[in-house]
């Protein structure tokens, strides 16, 4: 399998399956010679989207972290904290500020920096549950992932950001796609949702007889 497989990783940070699919993909990436691109996909873009859909930032919170409880039996690590983000006084988070802090991470390096940092910001948010609504929390994660933080808040503030976010919105139109995660293979094979490590590899080997 010497040739590249092109893997589309649409996902969201406030995404409990994303968290759940990444590790696995990286076990794959191993596995497999792997070209993976990372793309921004918003749940909720903002606060009024999640006011919208849900009534109140309370009750947004408590139907989320009922999705949470079936990511936490899912996740092959069990690392899902459910009880301490419901222990937390903050606004459950929406989609934007830790989407623009991946595409600020990319800008340092490249689509790892990207990974790495979506890696650690879902782990914060979901198995440490810090706010990654905060903009000084996003750029505390970025430090941890060893980014230059003064450069990682002057991407984080380039407008250029937003525009990289909406062609991927644009992508995942053109896809068809609607939800998190989604896998695109090849540009033509769509994968929704968090498939089981060995599903993902059947998939994954069935491409590759073709490529």
């Amino acid at each position: 399998m010497n040739k590249k497989i092109r893997v589309d990783f649409f996902h969201d940070v406030i995404c409990g399956w994303c968290y759940v699919l990444s590790p696995r993909l990286r076990q794959l990436a191993k596995e497999f010679n792997l070209n993976i691109h990372h793309h921004a996909f918003a749940l909720s873009a903002s606060r009024e989207e999640m006011l919208g859909k849900f009534g109140s930032m309370k009750q947004a919170k408590q139907i989320i972290l009922g999705h949470w409880e079936q990511c936490a039996r899912a996740d092959d690590k069990k690392r899902v904290n459910v009880e301490g983000m419901h222990q937390q006084t903050f606004e459950y988070p929406f989609s934007t500020p830790g989407l623009v802090a991946c595409k600020a991470a990319e800008q340092q390096g490249g689509s790892s920096a990207y990974w790495d940092y979506f890696d650690a910001v879902t782990h914060a948010h979901m198995s440490e549950n810090r706010n990654i609504g905060d903009l000084d929390e996003l750029t505390e994660i970025a430090g941890e992932v060893g980014l230059n933080k003064a450069r990682f808040l002057e991407d984080f503030a380039s407008p250029e950001r937003q525009a990289e976010i909406q062609r991927d919105r644009k992508l995942a139109q053109e896809y068809d796609i609607t939800s998190t995660p989604t896998l695109v293979i090849n540009k033509g094979c769509v994968v929704p949702g968090a498939l089981d490590i060995n599903a993902l590899r059947k998939t994954l080997k069935e491409v590759a007889t073709k490529v």
